[in-house]
């Protein structure tokens, strides 16, 4: 029997970073544990992004933040939600910059810091340190939802464009943008966010809807995994943007086979991420993900990855229109044709 791992490229790049596959695990509560991170590479997986330490957390350091939590919530139940994530856990950035250092210590597979929040404030002062903790690229997880009807689109925009550069002053290591789906013009922003020095752009942050508890009459937070549908939006967006940018592209959200993987280097990305799937199927995954991608390459002739990324991407296919309006007409005159 062919050993298909000795005759298959699986191999690509990612800021800069030369990973033995397109695998990496997005940031989730597991990369908590440095005992996960060790169990993510042996399964396979060529990168990690840690879980983000929150701005709440460097605004607050993390006895302070419990107390914060403690006393809001003594004051009104409702003022909780607005840390709906740290409830459970708090890693302060004195302990999240020495996970890193344990993570570098315990793992030779690149470890990706990140940063979630949406202004500089601290922000600079541990980007610099998580660059010096040994963090080898940093993922700005931008998480901003603006809710007031007085702020623009442009105000938006720019507010993301004015971190980016105000994070590529301060470190050298190689800086990814995780974005959300929800702008005017993608691929406009995506091209500003491209010359303001992010070297990856991630898509897409998915922005997790509150609930309504019609019985207590409360906002409620609701946490519900990904499926492969959602893999569609990052497909369309990635396939737009290859050849358009100079970042590279990563997917995120959606990824749970070996033909996702495909579709997502086929559309221009040059790694999938996941967090669902392992969730779902547990750190072992990776494993059989791994294989079944090496199988399908070679039931396909593929003899690396490199050879299919981009192969499906706005500018590679015969017909492009397929990523514009056009196709929303064809897509709604074949459902009706059933």
């Amino acid at each position: 029997m062919i050993d298909l791992s000795k005759t298959i490229d699986l191999s690509t790049t990612y800021l800069g970073l030369k990973l033995k596959n397109p695998l990496v695990a997005s940031s989730s509560p597991m990369c908590q544990e440095v005992g996960n991170i060790r169990r993510i590479e042996d399964a396979g997986a060529s990168a990690v992004v840690l879980h983000s330490l929150f701005e709440e957390q460097i605004d607050l350091e993390s006895d302070e933040l419990d107390l914060a939590i403690t006393h809001a919530s003594e004051l009104s139940p409702e003022a909780t939600t607005h840390f709906p994530e740290l409830t459970h856990r708090v890693m302060g950035p004195e302990t999240y910059l020495s996970h890193i250092v344990k993570c570098k210590q315990a793992v030779r597979i690149p470890i990706i810091a990140s940063l979630n929040g949406t202004t500089t404030g601290g922000w600079l002062q541990y980007a610099k340190e998580m660059e010096q903790a040994g963090a080898d690229a940093l993922e700005l997880n931008i998480y901003y939802i603006p809710v007031d009807p007085e702020i623009s689109g442009e105000q938006v925009e720019r507010k993301y464009v004015e971190l980016v550069q105000a994070i590529r002053q301060v470190v050298r290591i190689p800086v990814a943008v995780k974005l959300g789906p929800y702008f005017s013009s993608m691929a406009n922003v995506a091209k500003k966010l491209d010359a303001a020095g992010a070297n990856a752009l991630v898509l897409f942050n998915r922005f997790y809807q509150p609930d309504f508890d019609l019985e207590a009459l409360e906002v409620v937070p609701n946490l519900i995994l990904s499926n492969s549908h959602e893999l569609l939006l990052r497909l369309h967006w990635i396939a737009v943007l290859y050849g358009n940018v100079n970042a590279d592209l990563a997917l995120t959200g959606g990824v749970h086979s070996a033909a996702d993987v495909v579709k997502a280097m086929m559309a221009g990305a040059k790694v999938a991420m996941m967090t669902s799937a392992l969730l779902k199927r547990g750190i072992s995954y990776l494993d059989t993900l791994s294989t079944e991608l090496l199988i399908w390459m070679g039931e396909h002739e593929y003899d690396s990855i490199k050879q299919m990324q981009g192969s499906m991407s706005r500018q590679s296919v015969p017909q492009p229109n397929a990523f514009e309006r056009a196709n929303y007409m064809k897509v709604l005159g074949s459902y009706a044709m059933r």
